[in-house]
């Protein structure tokens, strides 16, 4: 595998101040910022209702949606304007432990309320239904808002195997690449494919994410890609792997 063959850089994990209370930049910034790091595409992973949010929990859902989707929202019209792909995504919360959702959008939360709280089994059937997918993101990472590692390898469609602010040489937190090395193992123990992702809250970009030969037309098509087993490959923005988290040259 040559990484010259992989040109189209997509980070898979983003967060922006507009709908995560831990983000410190706007959705615009994020993909102004993403542009000119060199990215393909970006997909915009808000924390949802029952995680690090910034949206007020007492609005109406449709409200509440309306609200969440602004970071996403913002980003797109400027991805639009600079020819960034910006897709729409969220990182749900279960006391802790976090999956990256993909595949559905503000039209399908608006109809689906039933989604905020539905247990970690009933998100993983009806993000399937609609047909997206669950990522167990960071699945062993140690900080003081994760009680305890959690596994759910029969209600997941894959693994975050690769966080680059766990193993980037220029991460300034949760900077442990043991955390990586076993969510790799993870995923190949249970089968699951691998996704990667910066975990990014500001500008201050890490360059990670999953790499295709081919530019992508829809969050669709990466979820089609990444279950598939079509090649790509992962990075944290310093090292390469394939889809089995093998490092590549």
């Amino acid at each position: 595998m040559r990484i010259e063959d992989y040109p189209y850089l997509y980070e898979t994990h983003m967060h922006t101040s507009e709908g995560s209370a831990c983000a410190r930049s706007r959705g615009e910034e994020m993909a102004q910022a993403a542009k000119e790091a060199g990215y393909t595409g970006i997909i915009i992973t808000d924390h949802n209702w029952y995680g690090n949010t910034c949206i007020d929990a007492d609005l109406p859902w449709e409200e509440w949606i309306e609200r969440f989707c602004m970071g996403f929202e913002h980003a797109k019209e400027r991805g639009e304007k600079i020819g960034l792909d910006v897709f729409f995504g969220y990182e749900s919360c279960y006391q802790g432990t976090e999956f990256l959702i993909y595949g559905v959008d503000k039209v399908w939360l608006k109809q689906h309320p039933e989604i905020k709280d539905a247990s970690i089994k009933k998100q993983h059937e009806l993000i399937q239904g609609a047909g997206g997918m669950v990522i167990h993101a960071h699945p062993y990472r140690e900080e003081w808002y994760i009680p305890k590692v959690r596994l759910f390898p029969e209600d997941v469609d894959g693994v975050e195997g690769i966080n680059a602010t766990h193993s980037s040489p220029f991460s300034l937190s949760h900077n442990n690449p043991e955390f990586d090395r076993l969510a790799i193992a993870y995923a190949k123990e249970h089968g699951l494919p691998m996704s990667a992702g910066s975990d990014i809250h500001t500008t201050n970009l890490l360059g990670g994410g999953v790499a295709f030969r081919r530019r992508l037309k829809s969050v669709k098509e990466y979820c089609q890609i990444i279950l598939s087993g079509e090649d790509y490959l992962l990075t944290n923005g310093d090292a390469w792997f394939d889809p089995k988290g093998r490092e590549i040259g």
